[in-house]
């Protein structure tokens, strides 16, 4: 299916398939289970059958199926699965905005909205880019693995800050956090690549945190504690500022 175009009138053919395993994940997954095989190989099933079990987990976690991303030019798409945990006006990082010499300008000062999505051990966490264009920045920045779902990860925690600009100057940064478990950002992009919307642009190993920096003068069409698909969910339109209200049920 991948490539395939798909509307909302039946063009296109859907079926459900195995997800398949990103490389990047495939050798933990084999280490996990060569690991298992040992006590096994001692008639040790107490411990290895769980290692085995937990050896599933690995390969699920690292889990890369396909998505259907939205065409419309105003729309942006979630960069990650998980919850929307956080929705608060603020100034972007000052690595987006900063004269970095490379002649791109960064994001303009200004208080802008930025939606935070937590990613739990159970959510895929291969990440995409929310609009299409050409990567201005991969800017990675150290730091602490703090609770990812914290306000303060944000600032303390390692992350990398990711800005891509459409051909039309509109500019979308985002920024991968790692949390408590994740200890490693892998990026699959660098600055000067061309990408499209909804494609793998990176991953954070084990639990971690994606903050989204909206345009000024748009508002996301996601709730709090609402569960998004990256490349998928519609998480803003350009210019689109209305309020929206759900009920927890």
């Amino acid at each position: 299916m991948a490539g395939e175009i798909l509307d909302n009138q039946g063009r296109g053919e859907a079926s459900w398939g195995w997800p398949t395993i990103h490389p990047e994940g495939r050798k933990y997954g084999i280490i996990a289970v060569a690991l298992s095989l040992i006590p096994l190989v001692f008639g040790w099933g107490v411990l290895g059958w769980p290692m085995l079990f937990l050896s599933a987990g690995v390969f699920a976690f690292f889990r890369d199926p396909e998505r259907v991303v939205p065409q419309a030019d105003n729309s942006i798409v979630a960069p990650a699965d998980g919850l929307i945990t956080l929705i608060k006006t603020i100034e972007p990082p000052s690595e987006m905005q900063i004269d970095d010499g490379s002649g791109n300008p960064g994001l303009p000062a200004g208080p802008v909205t930025r939606v935070s999505i937590f990613m739990s051990v159970f959510d895929v966490h291969i990440n995409r880019a929310p609009i299409a264009g050409t990567v201005r920045r991969v800017v990675y920045v150290p730091g602490k693995f703090v609770n990812a779902d914290l306000d303060k990860a944000s600032e303390e925690n390692e992350r990398q800050h990711v800005l891509i600009e459409r051909t039309d100057g509109l500019q979308i940064g985002f920024t991968q956090i790692a949390g408590l478990i994740a200890r490693r950002i892998v990026p699959f992009v660098k600055p000067s690549d061309m990408v499209a919307k909804g494609q793998r642009v990176g991953l954070i190993r084990f639990g971690s945190r994606v903050d989204v920096y909206l345009p000024a003068g748009t508002e996301p069409k996601v709730l709090m504690g609402q569960k998004i698909i990256a490349g998928e969910t519609v998480l803003a339109e350009v210019g689109a500022a209305a309020l929206l209200e759900g009920i927890a049920q």
